[in-house]
């Protein structure tokens, strides 16, 4: 993973801009913008010019596949050639698990996300890359990436600390699982993933680490929004 990621093939900062999969703390607060009741004058110069939140996090749904792709393509193909999911795969993944996404949203505008699918076996497949498994008990975090404007702005630790709280209040889960390249371990050690070995997944000439994390610590402290 890097500022975006995959369980396949993640960028290549240590402040992760992606982890992926390859194919075959405490978040920042929401914040609200307040304006005056109807008929009631606001200050000098107050002009009502949205009522989208500034900032917002949820799951994502079919309708933000396109925005999830754009981001997505821009921060794997500069870096790797290949994206971890392709545009079919991301709507399949939204339509049967949209529960396990999450999306950073600011003024309405998608600039960061997580897509993960759940698995059912100790270590990940090349199978793993594309399925998603209802009864397992991992959930594979496939991808997360951020916008490009967004980068280098500490994005990606907030949404994934966020994301780790987000299914730490869901009971049938018990372990996160990624892959990534060796540069990037040091920064997922920071969230509690550790090294399990080298990754049975591939995505062409590359080879990954597999990191596993235990999400008994991790409770949810929030309302989820999804």
């Amino acid at each position: 993973m890097s500022n975006g990621h995959t369980v396949l093939v993640p960028a290549r900062q240590i402040e992760p801009r992606e982890f992926w999969a390859p194919r075959g703390g405490a978040g920042a607060p929401t914040q609200s913008i307040h304006y005056p009741p109807p008929g009631v004058p606001g200050p000098p110069g107050c002009r009502r010019r949205h009522t989208l939140p500034a900032s917002e996090f949820r799951c994502l749904t079919p309708q933000d596949a396109t925005s999830v792709f754009a981001i997505e393509r821009e921060a794997f193909i500069s870096v790797s050639g290949v994206c971890p999911l392709k545009p079919d795969e991301i709507q399949h993944f939204l339509t049967v698990c949209p529960e396990l996404s999450l999306g950073w949203f600011q003024e309405g505008r998608l600039v960061a996300f997580i897509i993960s699918s759940l698995w059912d076996e100790e270590r990940l497949t090349q199978e793993s890359l594309m399925l998603h498994r209802p009864w397992g008990h991992m959930v594979h975090l496939h991808v997360l990436a951020v916008h490009h404007s967004f980068r280098q702005q500490g994005k990606g630790s907030v949404l994934l600390r966020r994301y780790l709280h987000h299914l730490g209040g869901q009971p049938a889960v018990r372990k996160a699982v990624l892959m990534c390249e060796a540069h990037l371990v040091p920064f997922y050690e920071k969230f509690g993933f550790r090294p399990v070995g080298p990754c049975k997944a591939t995505a062409g000439p590359l080879s990954f680490v597999e990191l596993q994390c235990s999400l008994q610590g991790h409770a949810c402290k929030r309302r989820s929004s999804c």
